[in-house]
Parts: C-alpha cells; structure tokens; sequence
C-alpha cells in the first residue's frame, strides 16, 4: 500500500510540474499529491508499527499505551485530584 500511494504520489506530482494546468485543476492536482503523502506517511507508520510488535511479541516500550497498562483517564484524573489536595493540605474540591 505504501509503495502504491508513493508511487501514485509521486506521478501526480510529475504530472503538475511537467503539464501546468490552469485554475482549479492546479489545486485539484495538488491537493491529490498531498493526500496521497498523507496515505504513504501513514502506511510506512503502520509497516513500522506492525514490525516492531510482531518483533516483540506485544507494543513497543516507548508507547504511552504500553507504560500504562490498565490505567484509564478517569483513575489518572483520580489520582491527579487526590495528590494535589493532599499537597494542598486537605482542601477539599466539594
């Protein structure tokens, strides 16, 4: 997928510096070039991430997911509201 959305990218950019389209088809070519950018940064970030798992067996340490296994953002809040009143001397937020 990667391969194919670089490719295709890389066409379409030919195809607007070789041939200069006038008035909306400049933008329109253009816009496709940089959508299809998008899809091959996002398609090679993928490949990335599926290799280093399946190197590892699970995620990779340095995701956020990994650090904080089992912990949602309510608990983090939770905890974030009962340090800072502890710190604050028993204030009470209610």
């Amino acid at each position: 997928m990667a391969v194919l959305a670089a490719l295709a990218a890389l066409t379409a950019l030919v195809v607007l510096l070789s041939w200069h389209p006038a008035g909306i088809l400049t933008v329109a070519l253009a816009l496709l070039v940089v959508l299809l950018g998008t899809v091959t940064g996002t398609a090679v970030a993928a490949l990335r991430d599926r290799d280093a798992r399946s190197e590892h067996g699970a995620a990779p340490t340095n995701q956020p997911d990994a650090l904080l296994g089992g912990i949602d953002a309510d608990t983090l809040d939770a905890l974030d509201s009962e340090a800072v009143r502890s710190r604050l001397g028993g204030v009470s937020d209610r």
